[in-house]
């Protein structure tokens, strides 16, 4: 029963985020740098700093500063990605660019008030990033390979967000987390005599999972004007991918790695308009086996235990934000935010399907009071174009060079309602 709750509920997250056709977000890896118009003016800060009822995916402790408030927005992101194949091997040179590279992604979630100590919210939010479709496919010359060539994988979650303010100054809250995610992938032909299930490796359609986990967070006003905020955010066990099993490893495992957040706020009494705010993450990807396996023999074959994956580490994320309240109507963002690498040089030829290279990202933002009860929430994420190259002669018998990059703009806009 519990499961059939969990795909209706999460079923009704994708419909609702428009996921359906397609989800990409500012990212890290694929996990979104910020959740809502106040975080994304930020570089994706937040974990300190509430910035909405989006922002408690960031913390859920920030909800009880939310307060009474309805949010709706919707994202406007544009990444472009392409894979450059040097001669010398058996994939097919030349440049090629993905399609797929602008989609509209609505979000929103509501916060209420239960009494003086505590909120009780439910939002919507999702993940993306690895989205690619290829006219030609350039792994045809490892064996076989049809056209399109691409992966898309798509995560969508619904968090019911409860915050109790224990304290004066502590406040602490959890959310449990209903996941659903979608994966397809075409023209990977050429890895069907690598894998255990050469039948499940491409192809298939779509194919369905769903999970559940947890999100807990605090918020500690150490003194008058300084702030500190942690977050972690659980690995979700998800149902395998059965239609692709020969793809992933564990048979088709592909679960949601956890994500650890800390940082601090800081408002200075001599001139309060101003708040600066600083804070770290890490998101592990290493304990996710079919992202996180190296990506060429001698793993063992695709869909075993110890099989094939993208390669990919842990990733830490650095962010620095600042606010400016200009006026009784204007609020001003802006933010840097630098993550580590998702992969090194010798995952290029395998991540040609998931280029997530972007390190870089910077952001303003502004939130304009309409009246007493309506807001305006408007950011803009530029991730700064990123290009990696490298060989697997593991993989392609040679040591065929392959490059490949990502760059991304973000437009998120969104209104609120007080009351």
């Amino acid at each position: 029963m519990t499961r059939v709750f969990a795909r209706l509920a999460a079923a009704g997250a994708l419909v609702f985020c428009g996921l359906a056709t397609g989800p990409a977000f500012a990212t890290n890896g694929y996990i979104a740098n910020g959740y809502g118009g106040g975080s994304k003016g930020m570089a994706g800060a937040g974990v300190a700093v509430p910035t909405g009822v989006l922002g408690m995916a960031q913390n859920p402790a920030t909800g009880y500063s939310v307060g009474n408030m309805a949010g709706f927005c919707l994202t406007t992101f544009a990444p472009d990605r392409s894979v450059t194949v040097s001669p010398g091997g058996p994939l097919t040179p030349g440049t090629y660019k993905s399609g797929n590279s602008v989609f509209l992604i609505p979000c929103g979630g509501v916060n209420w008030k239960l009494n003086d100590r505590s909120t009780l919210g439910v939002f919507m939010f999702g993940n993306g990033g690895m989205n690619t479709e290829y006219d030609t496919n350039f792994y045809a010359g490892l064996g076989a390979g049809s056209a399109p060539l691409g992966v898309n994988l798509e995560q969508a979650f619904i968090g019911i967000n409860y915050a109790w303010k224990a304290s004066d100054r502590l406040t602490l809250g959890v959310a449990p987390i209903i996941a659903i995610q979608r994966f397809s992938a075409t023209g990977l032909e050429a890895f069907s005599g690598m894998s255990l299930d050469p039948g499940n490796v491409t192809n298939r359609g779509d194919d369905w999972s769903t999970g559940v986990g947890l999100n807990i967070g605090l918020l500690y006003r150490a003194s008058a004007e300084w702030t500190i905020g942690a977050a972690y955010r659980s690995k979700i066990n998800m149902d395998r991918f059965d239609k692709y099993a020969g793809l992933f490893a564990g048979g088709g495992e592909f679960d949601v790695p956890a994500v650890a957040t800390i940082g601090a706020a800081f408002t200075p009494a001599a001139n309060p308009q101003w708040t600066f705010t600083a804070e770290y993450q890490r998101i592990f990807y290493g304990d996710i086996p079919s992202i996180a396996n190296p990506n060429a023999p001698p793993e063992g074959p695709l869909g075993a235990d110890n099989g094939i994956g993208f390669g990919w580490d842990d990733m830490d994320v650095f962010r620095i934000g600042a606010i400016y309240r200009l006026d009784d109507r204007w609020t001003l963002r802006g933010g840097l935010s630098y993550a580590t690498g998702a992969f090194d040089a010798s995952g290029t030829v395998l991540n040609a399907l998931t280029p997530a290279t972007p390190q870089l990202h910077a952001s303003l933002g502004a939130s304009y009071r309409i009246n007493a009860n309506w807001g305006f929430t408007m950011s803009y994420t530029r991730a700064f174009d990123k290009s990696l190259t490298g060989s697997n002669p593991a993989l392609t018998g040679v040591a065929q060079p392959v490059g490949v990059r990502m760059d991304q703009h973000e437009i998120a806009a969104g209104f609120t309602y007080r009351w």
